[in-house]
C-alpha cells in the first residue's frame, strides 16, 4: 500500500469533516499528507475551514495512530481510492457531494461502460422479480453493467439478472463493504463481488444504519447513465434515487403497474410526470441504443423447434410470471397436457419452474 493512503484513510476517519470540506483541503493543500502537515492557524486560512473544523483536524492528529489503523484496514481486505487519484471514478465526482473515498471489494465501475441502475420495492411482487431479473439478464447481455444496492427485492433480482446474463454488476451499500447487509444475501454478496465490485463511501466497519441508505443512493444514480424503477410505493426509498437522479439529468424509466396496486404508485406517478415507460425489453433496449439480440436469436431458434401446443403455452409467457391455474385459462390445455407441455419448455430452456406450480421465461 502507497504511504499517502496512511494520510488518506486517517483525513477520511477525521470526526465532522465532511465530503465538501474534505474536497476544499485537498484543492488548497493538494493532498492528505500535505494536509496533516499544517498547523492550525495554517488550516484556519483555507476558505471553508472553521476554528472548530481546524481544532477537529488537529485533535485527530493525536488520536489516531497511522501505522495501527492501517493494519486494522488492511485485515478488512478492502481496498480505497479518493478524489487524489486520476483513476477514481469520474461520474461521481461530477455530484456536490462528491465523496472523498470510496472503500471497495473486487473492481470499481469503467469510466467507458455503459451503466444502468434497476432499483425498487424490498417487498416486491412476481411481477417486479421477473421484470428486474429479465431486465438485468438483458441489459447485461447487451454489455451494460447493471448498478442497485443489493438490498432485498427488485436490487437483488436486477443484481442477479445482471450475473445471469454474465454482465458486470456493481452494489452500493449503506454499510462498510466489508460488511454484508442484508445479513441473508453473502451468496449475492460474493457473487457480486466476482461479476464487478461492492463499494461504498463508508468506513469498513460501519454497521448499517437507516439515515446512510438515502445518502448512499446519490451513488447509485451517481454511476448509473440510466435508472429504471420498478415498484415502488408512495413513499418508497427508491424515489429518492429517482429524485437524485432528477438533480443529475440522468434519464430515467419506470415500470408501469396495476392502478389499484399500493407497488405502482411510485412508477405510475414517475411515468405520469414525464418519466419514460417500459412497456417491453426491447423496446427499452432500442430506447437505450442497445442492438443486441443474443436472447432474441436464442429464442427464435428455440421455437422454431416447437409444436403446436408448445408455441401456445409459451407466447403466453411475458414480464409476467404465469401460474398453472392461469395457463389453462388462457390455451384452454387440460392440466395432463400442460404438464407434458412444460416440461418440454423447460427441457429446452425457455422456461423456468421458480416456485411449484409457477413459471417464467429463462
Amino acid at each position: 500500500m502507497e504511504e499517502k493512503q496512511k494520510y488518506q484513510y486517517w483525513m477520511r476517519s477525521i470526526p465532522g469533516i465532511g465530503n465538501k470540506k474534505l474536497k476544499k483541503l485537498v484543492e488548497y493543500c493538494g493532498g492528505a499528507k500535505e494536509v496533516y502537515g499544517l498547523r492550525k492557524e495554517q488550516l484556519e486560512k483555507i476558505s471553508g475551514i472553521s476554528a472548530k473544523d481546524a481544532d477537529a483536524i488537529c485533535q485527530s492528529r493525536h488520536c489516531f495512530d497511522l501505522e495501527k489503523e492501517m493494519e486494522l484496514f488492511q485485515a478488512a481486505k478492502v481496498s480505497m481510492i479518493t478524489i487524489e487519484e486520476e483513476s477514481f471514478p469520474e461520474r461521481l465526482t461530477y455530484l456536490s457531494d462528491c465523496p472523498y473515498a470510496l472503500f471497495y471489494k473486487g473492481e470499481l465501475p469503467l469510466s467507458k461502460e455503459r451503466t444502468v441502475a434497476i432499483v425498487g420495492a424490498r417487498m416486491c411482487s412476481s411481477y417486479g422479480r421477473a421484470a428486474a431479473l429479465e431486465l438485468g439478464e438483458r441489459l447485461a447481455e447487451c454489455g451494460a453493467a447493471v448498478i442497485s444496492g443489493m438490498a432485498a427485492g427488485i436490487d437483488s433480482f436486477g443484481h442477479w439478472g445482471a450475473i445471469k446474463g454474465g454482465g458486470r454488476t456493481y452494489a452500493v451499500l449503506g454499510c462498510g463493504t466489508d460488511i454484508c447487509y442484508p445479513r441473508g444475501g453473502r451468496e449475492l454478496y460474493e457473487q457480486i463481488q466476482a461479476a464487478g465490485g461492492l463499494l461504498s463511501e463508508y468506513l469498513p466497519g460501519t454497521p448499517p444504519a437507516a439515515a446512510q441508505f438515502p445518502a448512499r443512493n446519490r451513488l447509485i444514480s451517481g454511476l448509473a447513465d440510466v435508472i429504471i424503477l420498478i415498484e415502488a410505493k408512495e413513499k418508497s426509498g427508491s424515489l429518492i434515487t429517482a429524485d437524485f437522479a432528477l438533480e443529475q439529468g440522468k434519464e430515467i424509466y419506470a415500470v408501469p403497474g396495476r392502478m389499484d396496486d399500493a407497488l405502482s404508485y411510485g412508477c405510475n406517478e414517475l411515468i405520469r410526470q414525464g418519466g419514460g415507460i417500459v412497456t417491453s425489453t426491447e423496446g427499452l433496449l432500442l430506447d437505450l441504443g442497445f442492438s443486441s439480440r443474443k436472447k432474441g436469436e436464442k429464442e427464435e431458434i428455440a421455437k422454431k423447434s416447437l409444436e403446436k401446443e408448445e408455441l401456445l403455452v409459451y407466447s403466453c409467457f411475458d414480464l409476467y410470471p404465469r401460474n398453472l391455474e392461469e395457463l389453462v385459462k388462457l390455451t384452454k390445455i387440460s392440466v395432463p397436457n400442460l404438464a407434458d407441455v412444460l416440461i418440454k419448455l423447460q427441457t429446452k430452456g425457455l422456461i423456468e419452474e421458480y416456485f411449484k406450480n409457477h413459471y417464467r421465461k429463462k
